[in-house]
């Protein structure tokens, strides 16, 4: 198991993007894909045609996203933490993702860069 940590800098408000992550529409938007998604503590979740599923853990408006991915049978849970501060350049995106299955470490790390936070920045910057 592998854990990853990265900055991101969007350039929209942490409110924007806060609802970028959190509502199905927004989502839609910046992805090109249906999600379900929810900001109820403990709903399930679904984003890039069922590519991405886990459970939402925990919100707080504006500021942090707590979710467990899903891998299959893993004996640990994954967990992605995320935490928007406000930023001169718009809204600085600390990301935590803990126990990566190995095997999917280095497609999860070039997803979050390019297909999650890369697709989300040039969705702002258009």
């Amino acid at each position: 198991m592998k854990d990853f940590k990265k900055y991101f800098v969007i350039p929209a408000t942490p409110e924007d993007v806060y609802l970028a992550l959190t509502n199905p529409n927004t989502i839609h938007l910046w992805t090109g894909e249906v999600a379900s998604m929810s900001t109820e503590a403990g709903s399930e979740f679904s984003l890039w045609e069922g590519s991405i599923i886990g459970k939402n853990i925990e919100f707080e408006n504006n500021k942090k996203i707590i979710q467990q991915w899903y891998f299959g049978e893993q004996e640990e849970p994954s967990i992605v933490t995320i935490k928007l501060h406000e930023d001169k350049a718009g809204t600085s995106v600390e990301l935590r993702h803990t126990n990566i299955p190995d095997t999917d470490y280095d497609d999860m790390v070039e997803g979050w860069i390019h297909a999650y936070f890369g697709s989300l920045i040039e969705f702002y910057e258009e």
